[in-house]
């Protein structure tokens, strides 16, 4: 993931920033509680295709 295009992303449920996961390839909103999937390097920020981070992932 470019870091300059990480910079301007923002998740679009909260507007907080993304922090790119690179083993799941996902980015992940902790505020949100979402983690939006990376296909084929094009992140897909939609909230239907993100998937819900549970209290372990958040290190709650």
């Amino acid at each position: 993931m470019d870091p300059k295009l990480l910079e301007l992303l923002v998740c679009p449920v909260t507007k907080g920033p993304l922090q790119y996961d690179r083993d799941r390839a996902e980015l992940t909103s902790r505020s949100a509680r979402l983690a939006y999937p990376v296909r084929d390097g094009i992140p897909i920020l939609l909230e239907t295709e993100a998937r819900t981070m549970s209290d372990e992932e958040l290190g709650l």
